[in-house]
This record gives structure tokens, C-alpha cells and sequence, in this order.
């Protein structure tokens, strides 16, 4: 008989469905963000600008779990294509600040079905839906101390 918990099996790891879920939900997003010319990254970026119009570099990596290795490139390529721009902020030179574009703003728009569109690839209840929102959210705050 198999041992029920067996630390290194693949079916007793909560990463790995974590992991899986991630990565076929930002596969789902794919042909709706293709439209609009962004990865699901620069979507999420998107995402904060048309909420808040601008914001502190540190704030959006915080808000959005990413390094700024990782979010300076995402963002020159936003700022290329026309929906931010980047620029230092005038109290604190070493604060760099995002603002977002009347073109960026405009995508927003184009942008504006693709949680409905993506709400029907996930067959989940109201009630699942905020459960899992919920314990994702508590499991990120134990991993990183965010709230």
C-alpha cells in the first residue's frame, strides 16, 4: 500500500496546482491580450495605470509582486508603444514615476471585456471564486508580509 504522505510526491505539493493554474490561466489570456499587443504582464501594468493614472515605481512593484529587474524592461516597452511615460519625480530624483497616456488610457477600452472573457474560461461559482481569491491572497500575505 502507498504511503498516503509522501513529501515529494507530485500530487501532495500545493505549489505545483498553483503553479499549473498560473500558468494555463495566462495561457487563456493570451489571444485576448494578443490583440491589444501586451503580455499578461504589461496587462497587469496597464491594469494599475488605468486605476490610479500614475504611480511610484517601488509602489507598483509592490502592488504587482515584481522586481524592478524585472519591471524596468516591461516598462520601456509600454513607454515605446505609447501608454506611459517614465519620469523622475521632481521632490525625489530617485523616485521614478509612471504616468499613464491619453493612448493608454484609450486601450483600456479595447481591454475592457477580456476579465468577462476570461471569467468564462474558469468554471467557478461567485462563491468559489471569491474563496479562492481569498485564500490566494492570504497565502501571498504569508509569503511575502503584504496585505
Amino acid at each position: 500500500m502507498p504511503d498516503l504522505y509522501d513529501p515529494l510526491k507530485l500530487d501532495n505539493q500545493i505549489c505545483f496546482p498553483l503553479y499549473a493554474c498560473s500558468k494555463e490561466i495566462v495561457n487563456r489570456y493570451r489571444p485576448y491580450l494578443d490583440e491589444l499587443d501586451l503580455t499578461y504582464t504589461q496587462y497587469i501594468v496597464m491594469m494599475v495605470l488605468w486605476e490610479k493614472r500614475e504611480i511610484n515605481c517601488r509602489e507598483l512593484c509592490r502592488r504587482l509582486y515584481l522586481d524592478t529587474g524585472t519591471l524596468s524592461p516591461l516598462l520601456k516597452k509600454l513607454e515605446c508603444k505609447g501608454y506611459i511615460t517614465r519620469n523622475r519625480s521632481e521632490n525625489d530624483e530617485r523616485n521614478l514615476v509612471v504616468s499613464i497616456t491619453e493612448e493608454g488610457m484609450a486601450l483600456r477600452d479595447k481591454a475592457v471585456d477580456v476579465p468577462k472573457n476570461m471569467a468564462c474560461c474558469v468554471d467557478l461559482t461567485k462563491e468559489e471564486a471569491a474563496t479562492l481569491y481569498s485564500l490566494l491572497y492570504k497565502v501571498l500575505s504569508g509569503l511575502t508580509g503584504q496585505k
